[in-house]
């Protein structure tokens, strides 16, 4: 097991990484909630066969266990299902060390994450990521939260897991185009914060969607650990500093609501997201084209997309203004100024208009 420690204070804890341990979550829950005596573990219906590894794991630290499996898929992150793990905590009956667990990816992270954070005012939380995405992003990091009709993750809150829990054997069978969307968000952080790190994803591409396992291993120790970093310097965003995770994440986001949840997948947008916001960055004059090339080249690699659909740009930018980084009727947007690098930017909606008009012959 290869342990990565996020420095919060009080709210500190451990992100575990093992291969084919689900036994091993025993003590990792032991050590981390002692007073627990309770658990609802959530999953969905992809991973219902792990959870019933991981709900041993519980029992045998001697919790009682109750289970809840959703529908897979990003509407699935929504306020009736909250509603409806509201109604099983109420049932159980839940007391305020009853120990919320998510296995899952990002959608049953954010989902089960918010309910913690919510009932009785907070449950202690542990995260089981199943997916690339969500081991190497989604679960570190407390951001929880639920889909609005009018935006993604309009409503949420922090909550720091007690522990996360990354065994890279259950996402064995994850299926291709789940597996080459989490590795949007593996690029993501070699851009904006590690150049090193993004070279050796571009030299080990082949190994990587393999699923190599020492080359998977070191991708999942890296992202968390970039992310960690950045998390204990700026836990709620309010220096600015944690903006960085969100580098081609407005146009992402903008995609999901306009496609309509669950058309792309997450990383999926943000594939084709980052590419905008590298475009972006080029029209201010601010970055080399042979930059956004190598982005496209190695997303390419990977089949993602690297660009956006014929959206209407005007109903792009209605939803942007929607976006938490909006201010004073000016977009803002993280970009890259070279690899490694990055800057919180404001761009009018002219700017970004010309942006997406360029992907289809417009502009």
């Amino acid at each position: 097991m290869s342990n990565i420690r996020i420095n919060l204070g009080p709210r500190s804890y451990d992100i575990a990484i093992v291969s084919n341990d689900p036994t091993g979550l025993t003590s990792f829950v032991e050590e981390r909630c002692p007073r627990s005596r309770s658990a609802l573990i959530i999953s969905d219906e992809h991973v219902h066969q792990y959870m019933l590894h991981f709900a041993a794991a519980l029992a045998d630290a001697g919790l009682r266990v109750e289970q809840a499996v959703l529908p897979a898929g990003e509407a699935t992150k929504c306020l009736a299902q909250a509603s409806h793990l509201y109604d099983r905590l109420a049932e159980m009956p839940a007391d305020r060390q009853t120990l919320i667990v998510a296995v899952g990816g990002g959608v049953i992270g954010d989902l089960a994450g918010f309910v913690a954070a919510t009932y009785n005012r907070g449950l202690p939380l542990v995260m089981i990521p199943t997916t690339l995405l969500a081991m190497v992003d989604s679960s570190v990091g407390g951001k929880v939260g639920i889909n609005h009709p009018k935006g993604k993750n309009l409503i949420g809150a922090f909550h720091q897991p007690a522990g996360v829990w990354i065994d890279i054997g259950t996402f064995n069978t994850l299926p291709e185009r789940e597996y080459r969307s989490g590795l949007a968000e593996v690029v993501k952080y070699g851009v904006v914060l590690d150049a090193e790190f993004f070279a050796f994803v571009e030299r080990n591409a082949d190994a990587i969607l393999k699923r190599e396992p020492e080359a998977i291993r070191h991708v999942i120790s890296r992202c968390c650990r970039l992310k960690a970093d950045v998390v204990e310097k700026d836990e709620r965003e309010e220096t600015g500093l944690r903006a960085v995770l969100n580098y081609g994440h407005t146009f992402a986001h903008t995609f999901e609501t306009a496609g309509g949840y669950g058309h792309w997948l997450h990383g999926e947008a943000v594939a084709a997201g980052m590419v905008c916001a590298s475009r972006l960055t080029e029209r201010l004059g601010l970055i080399s084209a042979e930059i956004t090339q190598r982005l496209i080249e190695l997303l390419q690699k990977f089949q993602l997309p690297v660009g956006p659909e014929p959206w209407p740009a005007e109903e792009l930018i209605a939803i942007m203004r929607r976006d938490k980084k909006a201010h004073a009727g000016l977009l803002r947007f993280v970009i890259a100024r070279q690899l490694g690098q990055f800057e919180l930017v404001e761009a009018s909606a002219e700017q970004v208009t010309a942006v997406i008009a360029s992907f289809h012959g417009q502009g």
